[in-house]
């Protein structure tokens, strides 16, 4: 496979040259399949990361970008309205229900969080609030790449390089469910740190809660238990705070449209979607909220703030035609059989390979957690990034496997099975088989690199 770095005018010049150099060269894709230079397939068992929900050249969705372009390129959303938008719109707010009814469309997950937060300040502030100012977020967690995303997000390695640039979120430690006593217990932990932030700071001063309801990059997609959820509910009931779902990764993978409605008792006042929205033909987030929060800011000092591509046509096309092919061909309700059937043949190599400690996450949003020493957990030592090395070797055996590590690996290692929403069984089959293979060259190496 052909690593050598494209330099110039590609964003990998920018990159770390270690990082660089392994990225292959992709020409081509079809499905879930990507062609590099060589020739050489690859399957997109991150779907991109998460994001080609329905792989490559979707026939439809191309269609619908190509006509929507042809009537009607773009027209500014400050100054014009136009019938693409109100489509998506609609077609979202009928598959995130009741209460959640009203939709502001971006261009991307990172804008949408920091517009769900710029709202709900605009009715704080109209409501005569003016003290609610403080985000509480989850340690770990990740909530975008803007500045002010950059201050929301769990990852100590943001304040050391843009430490006084970014607006630090107030942080609680996130329910994490490895290594710990159990689910419920590191609920009670979580839910008893948010009790004791706010009773130092004052729920006045809280804005709002913003979680992810199950996990992404930032923690191997942890899974809370459901308790965590239902007592976030209760405690934004009691205080005014607002419950924000950040679902940017979560949305249309985990067997319902939304991860929120795993549990109808916990459903959160704001969601921000975007990922597999655009499934990568166009540039699409989403905010996403009740009618009551559009007409209290409407009929008092109105929302107007937007970038220059939000609700652009070309990209309502897209995610329209994306939403028709997820709901004609039952994506979400598959996500739960392969889902399954992925999660079997993980824990099946975990049960071969000591070297996975930990298999976890819904539908298909799976990961694997990596453990220096089977016997105690332990983590890998802060200089080794096994999940990176199992990556690399992945690639020469033809998946495209994403791997993390978040802080330094202070709280753990991570391979994500995130693939494209339109896999079937045998994709899934070939990308266990070989993942056995990979762990089976690479584990000897590595076990035993405990954390120092």
């Amino acid at each position: 496979m052909n690593t050598t770095p494209v330099r110039g005018n590609t964003q990998d010049a920018y990159f770390p040259r270690s990082v660089a150099a392994e990225m292959p060269t992709i020409v081509s894709g079809r499905d879930e399949v990507l062609v590099d230079d060589q020739g050489r397939e690859l399957i997109d068992v991150c779907a991109g990361p998460f994001l080609a929900a329905l792989g490559q050249g979707n026939e439809r969705v191309l269609s619908a970008m190509v006509e929507q372009g042809r009537r009607l390129s773009y027209v500014y959303s400050r100054m014009s309205r136009h019938d693409a938008n109100a489509r998506l719109s609609g077609r979202l707010a009928a598959l995130a229900g009741p209460g959640l009814d009203r939709v502001h469309l971006t261009s991307g997950g990172s804008e949408a969080n920091e517009m769900a937060i710029k709202m709900l300040r605009m009715r704080a502030m109209s409501r005569g609030e003016h003290d609610r100012t403080r985000v509480i977020t989850l340690m770990p967690a990740y909530h975008g790449a803007t500045v002010h995303t950059l201050g929301l997000n769990g990852d100590v390695s943001v304040t050391s390089t843009w430490g006084g640039m970014t607006v630090e979120s107030e942080r609680i430690p996130a329910p994490l469910t490895f290594r710990s006593p159990g689910p419920e217990v590191a609920a009670d932990a979580s839910i008893d740190a948010l009790h004791s932030l706010l009773a130092r700071l004052g729920h006045e001063r809280v804005l709002a809660i913003l979680v992810e309801p199950i996990g992404g990059q930032s923690s191997g997609v942890n899974v809370p238990h459901p308790s965590f959820a239902r007592r976030l509910r209760k405690v934004c009931d009691d205080t005014g705070i607002a419950l924000v779902f950040d679902e940017i990764v979560t949305a249309f993978r985990t067997g319902a449209p939304l991860a929120a409605h795993h549990d109808r008792e916990a459903m959160p006042d704001v969601v921000t979607l975007a990922k597999g929205l655009g499934a990568g033909y166009a540039p699409l987030g989403a905010v996403v909220t009740s009618t009551e929060l559009a007409d209290e800011l409407a009929d008092g000092p109105g929302f107007v703030v937007s970038h220059s591509y939000d609700a652009s046509p070309i990209a309502c096309a897209a995610g329209e035609a994306v939403l028709a092919e997820i709901e004609e061909r039952h994506l979400v309700e598959r996500a739960i059989d392969l889902g399954s059937h992925l999660r079997a043949g993980l824990e099946a190599l975990q049960a071969r390979h000591p070297i996975i400690g930990d298999v976890r996450g819904r539908g298909l949003l799976q990961a694997i957690e990596l453990v220096a020493d089977p016997a105690t957990a332990a983590k890998f030592a802060a200089d080794h990034d096994p999940a990176r090395q199992i990556a690399r070797v992945a690639r020469d055996h033809g998946l495209l496997l994403y791997s993390r590590r978040q802080n330094g690996g202070r709280f753990g290692d991570w391979l994500l099975f995130s693939p494209p929403l339109i896999v079937d069984h045998e994709v899934i089959s070939t990308i266990v088989e070989r993942m056995d293979t990979v762990f089976g060259l690479v584990e000897p190496r590595l076990l035993g690199a405990t954390l120092g």
